[in-house]
């Protein structure tokens, strides 16, 4: 996403010199808004090429710009060396025209967008519902941001913590990963796809627009062609011939996750695809509370087998009083932060969270500390929000360095903030004396 002013710039030097701005909009065009970025930066440009989308998905583009620039192609109205011919196989293809027309009109009616929007998003949480109930492995990847589409489309934030962690009727938890590199969302990516099939579960990598849109310095992407995918409790032909009565949310081994089938794997036994999360370890649909309440223990059993799954978190503690944590982008200006604040007397323990649920390594360190601060680049402090929910912490103790501003959080930001609670607190500070 550009710098809030950076269009405005550009569009200004381009005016002061006489240069034609440009945008490219076969991504944006009609997605963002409407008027594409143009109408969600409030910058016009000189020229704009759109991709298919102005032709509803048809083989046809266009480029839109000031009337005396498109001149150029029109023979009748500049001299003959002014003359740009713009020649395609599909020009004026007549079903792509009117394809076009009628998704322009259908765009154009009120609300349009933010119906679009609101479809995808139940979209979204009715397969996830989906996935919960009948225990199917999924991975999603949530670059999150403020707001819909016609809001803030370039702003980024941590803002979905709370309803990825718990879109469900209180039944179901998700597997969350917090990527803070390039290279941990390629890593992720992979591991993810194994938790979801161990566990049988969605996971949910959250990346953030800042991660997932701009541009990084990266270590090498490394892939292991020896590395196998773990399928988990996957039951062969052979394997049901030698059980009795197939259970698919039996919990046989202790660890809340039972054995599932892939379809056509037995002519007679094996796969189940069963509705909700009323019924049985025989997946037969009951009203019991009793067998609810069971179902819901043993969900409660798998919660713990995935916490000593995901990745543990980064710790390093020297044993000062307080300390510091953090995940996903927030890493980025962490180190500086922490030299700015090492600079007036401030020394913090740090832990970068990984994955959700939190491992024991997490508690132990929020215990360790009197107060530890929590950065959250949300409005809400959600990331707290989850700690004191399933840790059962004092709130007390954790105390919030939030940014909600739309762009990547900054040094100063967390510097400001945790020497702002020093000061106001009149707590002391402890300086380096070089003997």
């Amino acid at each position: 996403a550009p710098r809030d002013g950076f269009l405005a710039g550009l569009r200004e030097v381009t005016e002061r010199f006489g240069v034609p701005l440009v945008f490219d909009e076969v991504v944006t065009g009609f997605r963002l808004a409407y008027g594409g970025a143009q109408e969600a930066y409030g910058v016009t440009p000189d020229l704009a090429a759109i991709g298919k989308i102005v032709g509803g998905g048809f083989p046809l583009a266009a480029v839109a710009g000031r009337r005396e620039l498109l001149a150029a192609y029109d023979a009748a109205a500049v001299p003959p060396e002014g003359f740009v011919p713009q020649v395609g196989t599909l020009n004026g293809n007549p079903v792509a025209a009117a394809a076009g027309l009628a998704t322009l009109a259908v765009l154009r009616e009120p609300g349009r967008y933010e119906a679009y929007h609101a479809t995808g998003k139940r979209l979204r949480t009715t397969l996830q519902r989906l996935f919960d109930e009948a225990e199917i492995p999924a991975v999603v990847f949530d670059v999150q941001r403020s707001g819909p589409s016609t809001g803030m489309p370039t702003r980024t934030q941590q803002g979905d913590l709370l309803a990825a962690a718990y879109a469900s009727h209180g039944d179901t938890k998700h597997v969350l990963l917090f990527p803070s590199t390039p290279v941990e969302c390629f890593d992720f990516g992979a591991l993810a796809l194994d938790l979801a099939d161990r566990l049988q579960t969605p996971v949910i990598i959250m990346s953030d627009l800042d991660l997932g849109m701009n541009d990084c310095l990266s270590d090498p992407l490394v892939w292991d062609d020896a590395r196998r995918y773990d399928r988990g409790k996957v039951l062969s032909a052979d394997d049901l011939e030698k059980v009795e009565q197939f259970g698919r949310y039996l919990d046989v081994d202790g660890d809340g996750i039972g054995y599932r089938t892939y379809p056509g794997t037995h002519p007679e036994k094996g796969a189940f695809f069963t509705r909700g999360t009323s019924r049985d370890e025989f997946a037969r649909y009951t009203e019991s509370p009793e067998a609810y309440e069971q179902n819901m223990q043993r969900l409660l059993k798998k919660w713990a087998t995935a916490a000593t799954l995901i990745p543990q978190a980064e710790i390093d503690d020297s044993g000062q009083r307080a300390g510091i944590l953090y995940y996903g982008t927030s890493m980025l200006p962490m180190r500086e932060a922490l030299d700015l604040l090492s600079d007036e007397g401030i020394s913090l323990d740090t832990l970068r969270v990984r994955g959700f649920p939190f491992g024991e390594e997490v508690y132990e360190f929020i215990h360790r500390h009197e107060f530890v601060f929590v950065v959250d680049q949300n409005r809400d402090s959600q990331m707290k929000t989850l700690l004191v929910t399933e840790g059962a912490l004092d709130p007390a103790r954790l105390i919030p360095v939030i940014y909600y501003a739309g762009l990547s959080i900054s040094a100063d930001t967390i510097q400001s903030q945790v020497s702002g609670y020093f000061t106001m607190r009149k707590m002391p500070r402890l300086k380096e004396v070089k003997l």
